[in-house]
């Protein structure tokens, strides 16, 4: 029996507070259509957002501006060599007057984390994260502590050839539901920058145009979003096929599955349309997997990058024919 779809009021809410908020940002980022609808899909499937690209592209802007974009908590948090994990998470200390400790709250307890140049902290505190992005709790001193709903982590990040960096490991990547890369905007882009941001900051003129009542509604409306069986079938064989495939030393996770299927979703719900189709699931695939496999030592020698394997896997596994069913 099918689970109860969003109807169309729903829908038509979500794609009105979508369309403001990508309003928002592309009054800061110019000419990146398709990294600020990403963003917005993540957002609204409560996922965790990584964007990776070289330095002055615009990585922290995007994330800053669709910070300022709802009314909610905001933390930021730069990630630097010497940060500790106590710094992310929170840190108890004995307070003198009570005799007893007390608990002071780190960087994530906010419902929209930025968390600026990743790669730059140890391993040690890069593993900080792992908890709360999976699970929505910080554990200190043998005490859980609840993350506020909705939570979402933006991280920005250097390529790792970058001075200074460190790789981010498996299980770190793989809690990310989506990388994005913004990419050098084209010149007509670059120029209308220049245009805006010499005489002031589009940054700051942002006023918040949700909240994050309103945004815990839009999650559970992408929530019911129907995914028919043959396109959850659809989304495990391109999963299942990155775990065979020869060219990747690394396939997809479970949990990469799941997240590929909640992003449809939302994909979906931002189309107005209350079902998923393999289409939407395929659009995804890239943002979604690629940045959670690891090529082959054959593939990467012979220069194939993993998009192009990915490419490759799509190719291979069959589309169902039915949308609905």
């Amino acid at each position: 029996m099918a689970a109860p779809s969003a109807d169309g009021a729903d829908l038509g809410t979500l794609a009105r507070v979508a369309d403001q908020v990508r309003g928002n940002i592309e009054r800061v980022i110019e000419g990146k259509p398709d990294v600020v609808s990403a963003t917005l899909v993540v957002l609204l499937a409560e996922g965790h957002l990584l964007i990776e690209d070289v330095p002055g592209v615009g990585k922290t802007m995007l994330s800053k501006s669709l910070a300022r974009s709802i009314d909610c908590s905001v933390r930021r948090i730069q990630f630097t060599p010497d940060l500790l994990p106590s710094d992310v998470t929170g840190v108890s200390v004995f307070n003198q007057d009570t005799r007893s400790f007390e608990f002071r709250p780190g960087g994530v307890f906010a419902n929209v984390v930025v968390g600026d140049e990743i790669n730059r902290a140890s391993p040690k505190t890069q593993s900080a994260l792992l908890e709360c992005m999976e699970e929505r709790q910080v554990t200190v001193d043998n005490t859980t502590y609840q993350l506020d709903s909705p939570f979402m982590v933006i991280a920005t990040q250097n390529p790792i050839e970058m001075e200074g960096t460190y790789a981010l490991p498996e299980a770190q990547r793989d809690r990310f539901m989506a990388r994005v890369s913004v990419g050098y905007p084209v010149e007509a882009a670059e120029l209308a920058m220049l245009q805006t941001h010499t005489s002031h900051r589009p940054l700051d003129d942002l006023e918040p145009v949700t909240d994050a009542a309103e945004l815990r509604k839009l999650i559970a409306i992408v929530g019911q979003v129907y995914v028919s069986e043959p396109v959850q079938r659809y989304a495990v064989a391109i999963s299942a096929a990155t775990r065979r495939t020869s060219d990747l030393a690394l396939g997809a996770s479970p949990r990469a599955t799941l997240h590929l299927v909640r992003a449809a979703k939302a994909y979906a719900a931002m189309a107005g349309r209350d079902y998923v189709l393999p289409d939407d699931v395929a659009a995804l695939a890239e943002r979604v997997l690629a940045h959670r496999l690891l090529p082959s030592t054959e593939a990467a020698m012979g220069g194939r990058t993993t998009p192009e394997i990915l490419a490759g896997v799509l190719g291979s596994v069959a589309v169902p024919e039915g949308h609905r069913h």
